[in-house]
């Protein structure tokens, strides 16, 4: 397969594609260290950002849209229908790129001072964590940490949702009750039962957890709070997606700030 020849298509091998189709599974992701980013927005986004671009997989002299790029990065036109082969959209978007999954960060409760920072406790849907993460980017909380059983940042429908804004949020995993033990910034947390989110008084820095979308938060983590705060129900709705409650603690936040 040839690179860089941008006046012509080249075949992708079928080992190829069952590589590249294989980067949904989350233990290849991690032995590999690269996840799937696709579309033109958000491959564009991550050739922009800190993250390290290994291939570019496009269609339709699409490559001119993605700007200079880096001559470390591979880039190879393929046809429609093999770019169909190795994406995960029902409707593919004219480009997929292979990104390089950073090393972790480690995380200490110096780097949590002076700001806002989310936490998620248990997280499973792809959508909802995609939508956190493009929530934060917006209100510009630049540190997203998650339990160890939160879903994979860097799993194909979680960066999709997030629409590029993964190129801009940090993400670090981690044992969240133990890591909890030391923080000395108010820990809040998204709860049925405590102080209205209008009543509260956020200050300059702290910590929001949210929980689980069927369980809330889990019982290790709930000791760790040390501010209850509700989202009053004026309506009659059962419960309130967990990414509209990130959206709407962060709108909080930053109205007080």
């Amino acid at each position: 397969m040839q690179v860089r020849n941008y006046g012509r298509k080249s075949m992708i091998s079928k080992s190829q594609i069952s590589f590249v189709k294989s980067l949904q599974q989350k233990k290849i992701r991690k032995e590999h260290g690269l996840f799937i980013v696709e579309g033109l927005k958000s491959v564009s986004e991550f050739i922009q950002s800190d993250y390290i671009v290994d291939t570019i997989f496009y269609t339709d002299n699409v490559i001119s849209k993605l700007g200079k790029l880096s001559h470390n990065i591979k880039a190879i036109e393929i046809s429609t229908l093999d770019l169909t082969k190795i994406s995960a959209l029902t409707s593919p978007q004219q480009t997929l790129a292979l990104v390089k999954i950073p090393a972790a960060r480690e995380l200490t409760p110096k780097l949590l001072k002076g700001s806002f920072t989310i936490a998620l406790d248990g997280i499973q849907d792809p959508g909802n964590l995609g939508t956190i993460i493009r929530t934060a980017d917006w209100f510009g909380v630049a540190l997203l940490i998650c339990s160890e059983n939160t879903v994979d940042a860097y799993n194909s429908k979680v960066v999709q949702a997030t629409m590029g804004s993964l190129s801009r949020v940090h993400i670090a995993y981690t044992n969240l009750d133990k890591f909890l033990e030391d923080i000395d910034i108010p820990i809040f947390g998204a709860v049925m039962h405590g102080q209205s989110i209008y009543k509260t008084d956020f200050g300059k820095e702290g910590i929001v957890i949210l929980g689980n979308e069927g369980n809330g938060i889990s019982p290790e983590i709930i000791r760790r709070i040390k501010y209850p705060v509700t989202i009053p129900r004026f309506g009659k709705a059962e419960s309130l997606n967990v990414a509209v409650s990130a959206s709407i603690f962060c709108s909080e936040i930053r109205r007080n700030l």
